[in-house]
């Protein structure tokens, strides 16, 4: 039997998920909320959906559809509020990143899915995708733990809109999938940052739309992030450029399909002798769509997903210690 979703968001992005749940033979789509209630409505309608309850009122809509889980696709100042009512309703929820808009409500959250017993889990859907899973894989397999992590984020995006005035806006609104992957990649935790934002004299953001970060990892990893929302020309993949550094070689990846590294085959003289070593990539569900699989996943099996609360929050603990390292000037300690 499929389980019964609760969509609450109507925007560009609930939109995405709403198609997203409807494409999934595991699931209903059966509620879809919104404080502007003729967003759902109309989303429903072009959807050309049926049997599906639609309301401006979460906790009404929680009473009356009954859903198995609940998909949060809000604003980042909401998450915390819908995600308290859907979780104090005794309903898991999956929503989008980031997980909130503070560490006090990210940590208020994870709290809320410990006192429910209920899986709560943060939509973090670039890591659903073939080229990071095999880069990960010869991180691991290649080089070792990579001691040396490095990526470079160089993109011009005139966004237009509420961007354009957000303060921090390459940390705060796009650093978390950047951050959130080079703990993937490396497999450890963040210790500290010390990070730089700056503004460069063209730029058409209000906000920092530049910044440098290094942190210190768990296993003695130092990640260093390079990135701007402004710089024009020669654009980096969304993913980002990749280099990883071990024990017994580099791994790259440039963030599109070119995933290799090479691995030390013997020492001595001026330069250790070096094979290269190509991934293979395998195909996997990408996107929101790896995302609800692997949710829907661990409801059936108990297995912890990606992006579960007690893991994801460490991202996010990243994305506010950069922030605040900027602000003060100061190497920040991480904390959970």
């Amino acid at each position: 039997m499929a389980l019964r979703a609760l969509l609450v968001g109507a925007g560009g992005m609930g939109k995405a998920w709403g198609r997203n749940l409807v494409n999934n033979k595991d699931v209903q789509l059966s509620g879809w909320v919104d404080i502007r209630k003729e967003a759902a409505a109309a989303a429903v309608e072009q959807m050309k959906l049926d049997d599906v309850f639609v309301d401006d009122d979460l906790s009404r809509a929680l009473s009356e559809v009954k859903p198995d889980f609940l998909v949060d696709v809000t604003i980042p100042e909401s998450h915390q509020s819908v995600t308290l009512t859907a979780l104090k309703a005794g309903v898991p929820v999956i929503g989008e990143k980031p997980m909130a808009h503070s560490m006090d409500a990210a940590r208020a959250m994870v709290a809320a899915a410990d006192k429910a017993g209920k899986l709560y889990m943060v939509s973090q859907s670039r890591r659903y995708d073939s080229r990071i899973t095999a880069y990960r894989k010869l991180v691991k397999e290649v080089a070792g733990t990579p001691e040396i992590l490095n990526s470079d984020f160089y993109i011009g995006a005139h966004f237009g809109g509420f961007r354009d005035e957000m303060a921090h806006v390459l940390l705060l609104d796009m650093a978390i999938h950047t951050f959130d992957a080079a703990r993937l990649i490396s497999g450890q935790d963040p210790v500290s940052v010390y990070c730089e934002e700056f503004n460069p004299s063209w730029s058409w953001y209000k906000g920092a739309s530049s910044a440098v970060a290094m942190f210190e990892l768990t296993q003695r990893v130092r990640y260093t992030y390079r990135g701007s929302w402004s710089a024009e020309g020669a654009n980096t993949s969304w993913e980002a450029e990749w280099r990883a550094t071990g024990p017994h070689g580099t791994a790259m990846w440039d963030g599109n399909d070119a995933v290799w590294a090479d691995k030390v085959v013997e020492t001595g003289g001026f330069h250790s002798k070096s094979e290269r070593v190509e991934a293979v990539v395998e195909p996997e569900p990408g996107g929101i769509e790896g995302s609800l699989r692997d949710f829907i996943n661990a409801l059936s099996s108990g297995q912890t997903p990606m992006g579960e609360c007690h893991d994801n929050i460490k991202s996010l603990a990243m994305v506010f210690a950069a922030i605040e390292s900027a602000e003060t000037g100061q190497r920040v300690k991480i904390q959970i």
